[in-house]
């Protein structure tokens, strides 16, 4: 299945989709940097006792909420669509995964490529039917769960930590709520690719394979064509590395004018049929690789 055909935008939605994901880019370009500034400040009291406090109070107020999911703030944003040219290309036969899910079945959705941020996964989202808009959680690493304020901004998409644990309490739910987004090749994947070359980190990526199997969880493959040329990123460098360790992007990223903003490159969310796994409560090495294989 595929979305129907739209006519081309007006420039005022296309100027609004260009906000909209600004949203996001600048939130998680800023987000750290004020968190750090925050530190600093409270830590020496400046410019004063009193001030230093008034300007952490967002982040002291953000570090103690969770994050919530909103897929009625996910509504908001369909002028994301129309500024990436978002489509989608969901293959429903022989296995209609999406009908499965509403019987009560859950899947491992295994996606790739990264990108510094993933507006193709965000536009699919945005898009989705009501009942699955925000209710499919995404895994991510702990260090995005912690960020203040960015955690906010990011978990209106429902976020769950990627750790084995917390995956493995999610698929016991079942059905919809009970399927997993996970990005299969984390950071070290975004630090691979570029606008020119696209590369993905699946080799050594085995963990969710045997997750699968021990659980009888089957998993569907994502493509999502375009993620890597909306936003550049400094693959090299102290930040660069310290990225890598925490799993969360902090060096300088830029898309439109060279800023923290992403370029309306056309994205493509392709859903492919699911690998077939059986459940395997004790997976060998060998059983891991023959379906990581597929």
């Amino acid at each position: 299945t595929t979305m129907k055909d739209r006519k081309s935008p007006s420039d005022a939605r296309w100027f609004l989709g260009l906000v909209l994901s600004s949203i996001f880019t600048l939130s998680y370009f800023f987000a750290p940097i004020y968190a750090l500034f925050s530190l600093v400040s409270l830590v020496f009291r400046w410019p004063s006792a009193a001030g230093a406090f008034v300007f952490t109070l967002p982040i002291l107020i953000s570090a103690l909420l969770p994050p919530v999911a909103s897929p009625t703030t996910l509504k908001m944003f369909r002028p994301l669509v129309d500024y990436f040219d978002y489509d989608q290309i969901i293959e429903s036969k022989p296995v209609d995964v999406r009908g499965e899910m509403r019987k009560g079945r859950n899947y491992i959705v295994a996606a790739q490529p990264h990108g510094v941020l993933s507006m193709c996964a965000i536009c699919s989202a945005v898009v989705a039917e009501d009942e699955f808009r925000g209710t499919i959680p995404t895994g991510v690493a702990s260090a995005l769960l912690r960020t203040p304020i960015l955690k906010h901004v990011m978990g209106i998409f429902n976020l769950i930590s990627a750790s084995k644990s917390s995956l493995k309490r999610q698929l016991q739910k079942g059905g919809i709520q009970g399927t997993i987004f996970l990005y299969v090749g984390g950071m070290a994947e975004l630090f691979l690719s570029s606008e020119e070359e696209e590369v993905l980190y699946l080799k050594k990526r085995k963990g969710f394979i045997k997750l699968a199997l021990e659980e009888g969880i089957d998993v569907v493959p994502v493509y999502l064509f375009g993620n890597t040329t909306v936003l550049s990123v400094i693959k090299t460098g102290v930040l660069a590395n310290l990225s890598r360790k925490l799993q969360v992007s902090l060096t300088y990223f830029w898309g439109r004018w060279y800023l923290p903003i992403a370029r309306d490159e056309k994205l493509l969310y392709v859903s492919g049929q699911p690998l077939g796994l059986p459940k395997i409560e004790n997976p060998s090495q060998q059983d891991i690789d023959k379906f990581h294989n597929k």
